[in-house]
């Protein structure tokens, strides 16, 4: 299933996905009688699990018009395919030819930082490039949202405690993040973590480690990988980190971006992001995100 969070009347709202569009799942559930209950937001959905997910399909079919509840998705305001994510858990170095581009020994133990809540964004959002940045960077990344409470879990387990996949741009001012041995200033600012347009199940995709990864930045291609190059897996990741902390329901981990970010171009060639640069990123499977970088004063969301 393909959830997807849209903003109106300055509230998010819960959407699905399907061959006809996406349906407003808040209106048809005002005129159905279906007698189950229906989530009503996005963490409804992740906290409900399987249960939320059986009862949103269960709707779906019964919903005898869905043309009378389709979303203009060309007209929408997409939020963030999670809105509310208790931790917000990033993997560094995490792709072999990145660690190689950037000339840096593969590390032993996953590389973790944090962002938070103020970095969330969604599809077709403007971004203001921070005044107080020269050296903003793009980076594609498959984000995993927890699905279950984790804490101890084995490798071998930790994909059941996974709720579903999103693309991810974890944006870096490379001049912040590293000015100090810590990379918080550079990985946090405002919008910094655009994420969606969907939220995937996890039951639809078959191998977490066989996923395509791309940016595109104006129409040229950047970075084109496969999450195969990882150095740690997802499972692993999820594991390693419940060994550590409690993960809980619509926690959102960053697993690492291949190669091709412009830090890791030589440094005359280095041209970072600028007002009015479009940068797309794109998982197979998970779907394509776009935002436009505007002038800090000027930040607002247009549709392309």
């Amino acid at each position: 299933m393909k959830l997807v969070t849209f903003k109106e009347d300055n509230e998010y709202k819960l959407g699905v996905k399907t061959v006809e569009g996406i349906i407003d799942i808040e209106a048809a559930a005002l005129a159905s009688n279906f007698d189950k209950e229906v989530p009503a937001s996005v963490m409804d959905v992740i906290r409900g699990g399987t249960k939320s997910i059986e009862n949103l399909r269960n709707f779906i079919d019964e919903v005898k018009d869905l043309s009378s509840y389709l979303v203009n998705e060309n007209e929408i305001l997409w939020g963030p395919c999670v809105t509310e994510p208790n931790k917000i858990i990033c993997v560094g170095l995490n792709y072999r030819k990145h660690a190689d581009e950037t000339n840096a020994p593969y590390p032993e133990v996953p590389i973790l930082f944090n962002k938070f809540n103020n970095t969330l964004t969604g599809h077709q959002c403007d971004i203001a490039v921070p005044r107080v940045t020269d050296k903003l960077d793009y980076e594609v990344e498959l984000g995993v949202v927890i699905g279950q409470k984790a804490k101890y879990i084995t490798k071998e387990t930790a994909l059941d405690y996974v709720f579903g996949y999103c693309t991810v741009n974890d944006l870096s001012a490379r001049d912040l993040q590293l000015r100090t041995p810590q990379w918080l200033l550079g990985k946090t600012c405002d919008d910094f973590s655009p994420i969606g347009p969907y939220l995937v199940s996890a039951d639809e995709i078959d191998d977490p480690q066989n996923l395509q990864l791309k940016t595109i930045v104006n129409g040229e291609l950047r970075q084109n990988s496969n999450t195969s190059d990882m150095i740690f897996t997802v499972a692993e990741i999820v594991s390693y980190i419940s060994q550590h902390m409690t993960l809980e329901p619509g926690d959102l981990i960053l697993t690492g971006t291949p190669e091709g970010v412009v830090l890791g171009y030589p440094e005359g060639n280095q041209i970072y992001l600028k007002p009015g640069d479009i940068v797309t990123v794109e998982i197979e499977k998970l779907g394509t995100l776009t935002n436009r970088f505007v002038e800090e004063a000027d930040a607002g969301r247009t549709a392309f």
